[in-house]
């Protein structure tokens, strides 16, 4: 008998495993985040072709291998309960017109520092305009505020569908803002401001410095404040950044993740796409406004696979093309992921040679404590 069912059981189990668990798990996937944006029955049949199905069961396997930085997630759970922590940050400072949190960290040689009051990084976490918490990036921020010697501030942002990209980018440059009325009470040089962002957070610190430079009206504050504000803004540091966004949504549909993504939803449409684009919005800058914008430097690992490594690259040219000082480091064996969870802790793999690259920076900057 069971030499009769052997050869059944084997085609079966094939087809549960390449055709079922595939199309269950896209199926799954695209009722939870949304089906292709096609009118009706079409909507179904764009859903179920083969190579949108395997695709996305592929992005989906991909997106297991994060399991690995389970350690880092219990340790920043930890962190904030241990009592000897509290002295090194302050949680829930509220900010901006639309009463964002965030939370700030101290270094811890800031007492000792005999050169004025320490710079500020505001670090723009990343999460597909879609998702983010400031807590997770606690350790982040701990490691970044010692071995820069800074003040380090975390915002929140009003992420999709609470908002669009254009009201993140208002609670950012509402977070720049804060900052400059709030030196002297957290100890901090508010003419020495330093955006750092990962992923969508570095699009989001480039597309602010922009708006900032060209003094956009839709950022609601006086030309005078944004001329301010800009101007205490010294350096943007991106890592693994998206700057096209057109050409990073042809990304996402080779990927077939282009329906489920949150990034066309955020910028209300294919349409809005130049206009939330740094690379669009770079080429209509008056060159008088170019030369308000600050140094960038721009970080990516050469194995990202979400962001490619050309998305960096190409906005480098194009700053260098107009005259913009920037600084382009390409990071072999880094994927998507590593370039911002290795900087939490300093026994990760790529901790010393990430933060080399950001000191390096750091110093041209003159903003780096002897």
């Amino acid at each position: 008998m069971s030499v009769l069912k052997s050869p059944v059981v084997l085609p079966v189990a094939v087809g549960l495993l390449l055709v079922a668990v595939p199309y269950s798990v896209s199926m799954t996937v695209q009722c939870i985040y949304g089906w292709p944006n096609k009118p009706g029955y079409k909507k179904y049949i764009e859903a179920l072709k083969p190579r949108r199905i395997y695709c996305m069961t592929k992005a989906v396997l991909e997106r297991l291998k994060y399991l690995q930085y389970g350690r880092l997630y219990f340790q920043l759970k930890s962190w904030y309960e241990t009592d000897e922590n509290k002295k090194h940050y302050e949680k829930g400072i509220t900010f901006g017109r639309r009463g964002q949190k965030l939370d700030l960290y101290f270094p811890p040689n800031v007492s000792r520092l005999n050169d004025g009051p320490p710079p500020l990084v505001v670090f723009i976490y990343g999460g597909a305009w879609g998702s983010g918490e400031r807590s997770i990036y606690c350790l982040l921020a701990r490691q970044m505020s010692e071995e820069l010697s800074a003040v380090v501030v975390c915002p929140d942002y009003c992420t999709y569908p609470q908002g669009n990209v254009l009201g993140m980018v208002q609670d950012i440059a509402d977070c720049l803002v804060w900052a400059r009325e709030s030196g002297a009470k957290f100890n901090f040089d508010k003419d020495k401001i330093v955006l750092i962002g990962h992923s969508a957070g570095a699009h989001l610190c480039a597309l602010t410095a922009l708006f900032l430079a060209d003094e956009r009206e839709e950022l609601l504050m006086e030309a005078g404040v944004q001329r301010e504000v800009a101007e205490s803004v010294r350096g943007v540091i991106g890592l693994s950044g998206v700057y096209n966004i057109l050409e990073h949504y042809e990304h996402e549909r080779k990927r077939a993740v282009e329906y489920v993504s949150t990034m066309h939803k955020a910028m209300n449409g294919v349409e809005n796409f130049p206009y939330y684009s740094p690379t669009h919005v770079l080429k209509e800058v008056g060159q008088e406004k170019l030369s308000r914008l600050p140094p960038f430097a721009l970080l990516h690992g050469s194995s990202d696979f979400v962001v490619p490594v050309q998305s960096s690259c190409k906005f480098s040219a194009l700053l260098s093309g107009l005259d913009v000082k920037v600084s382009l480091y390409l990071l072999p064996g880094l994927n998507h992921m590593d370039i911002v969870t290795d900087l939490m802790s300093a026994d990760r793999r790529y901790y010393h040679p990430i933060y080399s690259c950001i000191k390096l920076e750091w110093r041209k900057l003159n903003l780096l404590h002897p």
